[in-house]
């Protein structure tokens, strides 16, 4: 005869309150199979929770928080440090409150054709052909005739 605790459910991170990190999900993990999480900027913090589609292709399945950089007022989500801001500045909505340390939020719009290449897409380019050109160059001068 089985305990009533091996047969119940694990609680998903973060419903209960009591971790290290408030979670923002972004995208359901049933789109997924396979997850890593990275670190953004400092070490802690603020940390993205990537996942791995089925066709291979990674996208940010939640954000991770440090409960240091935000805080709970009102049943939302207040950033406390310059990064957490900026997370929050970038997501498509507000984080919404679920249960425990979990939140719901949309996802950054996507960027549509007419607006692209955006400035930053510029500024990628432009080093790429610079970098390429540095590289002829040097073997260019490497190279007796």
């Amino acid at each position: 005869m089985s305990s009533p605790s091996s047969t119940s459910k694990r609680a998903k991170p973060g419903s209960r309150g009591g971790g290290r990190f408030f979670h923002i999900e972004v995208r359901p993990a049933s789109d997924f199979f396979r997850f890593r999480v990275q670190d953004v900027g400092a070490p802690g913090g603020v940390e993205r929770v990537a996942g791995r589609r089925a066709s291979g292709s990674w996208d940010t399945a939640k954000w991770l928080v440090e409960k240091t950089h935000a805080h709970v007022e009102d049943g939302h989500l207040i950033a406390d440090s310059v990064e957490a801001e900026k997370l929050f500045a970038s997501l498509g909505s507000p984080p919404r409150h679920v249960e425990g340390d979990r939140f719901q939020a949309a996802p950054r719009r996507g960027i549509p054709e007419s607006e692209k290449p955006t400035p930053a897409m510029r500024r990628a380019q432009l080093a790429s052909i610079r970098k390429a050109q540095a590289a002829v160059r040097r073997r260019a001068k490497a190279k007796p005739a």
